[in-house]
């Protein structure tokens, strides 16, 4: 079985490296508003893939661990589903930079090393007009009503408490907003796999509608998404063309816009717009009110099972790794490495590698 190679670009390096002693800063990426498992740029910002010896042990575990992750999933689903995952074993190379990077399908189309080989791509998708690909879309729209008359009612509770409001808006990181600006502002359900248990709390129909409708959540999550008045988000690419995103709107003011690619919509209150993130988007807020939608990140429906299973292990593992949940230990590449060196240094070499000892000279 072909084993993938050790070449890791920077920035899975560095959110790797937060769990070891070899921490160094995170490469912002100008076209993306979301961490990502790659970037073009090396350690010193040069356009570079790093090689065996510039990893950090820590890092090389990673895609060691990826590769042992890879072989027991595919085995399962080959023997229960008969599907493959070789599209992800392609993407796991392009996220390493052992391949040439994706080139975009249309105009406005900006994929990132994080690439899935094969999907449609489109700016923007009719979710709940196709049922094959979206089974739940419809229902969601249907019931949009019962997340309407929560939010609405949170929000008339709040307004008596400005300093709360802010509160329940809040931007996710000075880094994000870089890209997002200051107007953009969420309120997290779930992120990475996991639900905000405290704040599902403050939307529990929201959150028992959402679990219901059996979506293929994807590991940027569910969050509700305010855009002040006079403010929008930059052209920017979130990179990864496996994950599709709805806005359902809920309170949308006349006049406020998104575009993807070259096509420009707006929201419309209780219903779904769909679109692919890996295109260049951009949102405007020209009004005098707060636009807010609810935003759901999900998987490409053209992934198969084995598909998402094996890109949901990844990123959890990324996820663990950036936590410090993965104990460290020695990879398999170095543990190599330094059985051959012994082996070139005879006896003699390796008691003096052990004791720092060389011949006395007077």
């Amino acid at each position: 079985m072909h084993r993938l190679q050790y070449v890791l670009p920077t920035c899975i390096s560095a959110i790797i490296a937060t769990s070891s002693t070899d921490a160094f800063t995170i490469p912002s990426r100008p076209y993306s508003s979301s961490p990502s498992l790659s970037t073009s740029l090396g350690r010193n910002g040069a356009s570079s893939s790093l090689c065996l010896n510039a990893l950090t042990e820590r890092q090389m575990q990673f895609w060691e661990d990826v590769e042992d992750g890879l072989v027991d999933i595919e085995k399962f689903y080959l023997e229960d589903k008969g599907e493959d995952i070789e599209r992800v074993k392609e993407f796991a190379k392009s996220a390493q930079g052992l391949k040439p990077p994706p080139t975009g399908s249309g105009p406005g189309h900006q994929p990132s090393e994080e690439h899935v080989d094969g999907l449609t791509a489109r700016p923007f998708w009719d979710a709940a007009s196709d049922s094959a690909a979206f089974p739940w879309a419809s229902e969601l729209e249907s019931k949009a009503h019962i997340i309407l008359s929560e939010f609405e009612s949170k929000l008339k509770r709040d307004e008596k408490e400005a300093a709360e409001q802010k509160q329940l808006f809040t931007g996710d990181s000075a880094w994000q907003n870089n890209v997002m600006g200051s107007g953009w502002s969420a309120f997290r359900l779930q992120r990475l796999g996991e639900w905000n248990v405290e704040n599902c709390n403050e939307f529990p129909e929201t959150y028992n509608l959402l679990r219901s409708l059996d979506i293929p959540l994807a590991v940027r999550g569910v969050c509700f998404a305010r855009q002040t008045p006079g403010t929008g988000v930059q052209p920017h690419s979130d990179g990864r063309n496996f994950i599709l995103t709805s806005h359902l709107g809920l309170k949308v003011p006349e006049g406020c816009w998104i575009q993807v690619g070259d096509e420009r919509k707006s929201w419309s209150e209780g219903k779904l717009t769909t679109l692919d993130t890996s295109f260049e988007h951009s949102t405007g807020n020209p009004t005098d009110s707060d636009r807010h939608v609810l935003i759901i990140d999900f998987w490409h429906p053209e992934l198969t099972s084995a598909e998402r299973a094996a890109l949901e292990f990844v990123y959890d593992l990324r996820n663990k790794f950036e936590k410090g949940k993965i104990p460290f230990r020695l990879s398999r590449a170095s543990i190599k490495k330094r059985e051959e060196e012994q082996e070139g240094m005879g006896f003699m070499g390796i008691w003096k590698s052990l004791t720092g000892g060389g011949d006395d000279e007077e």
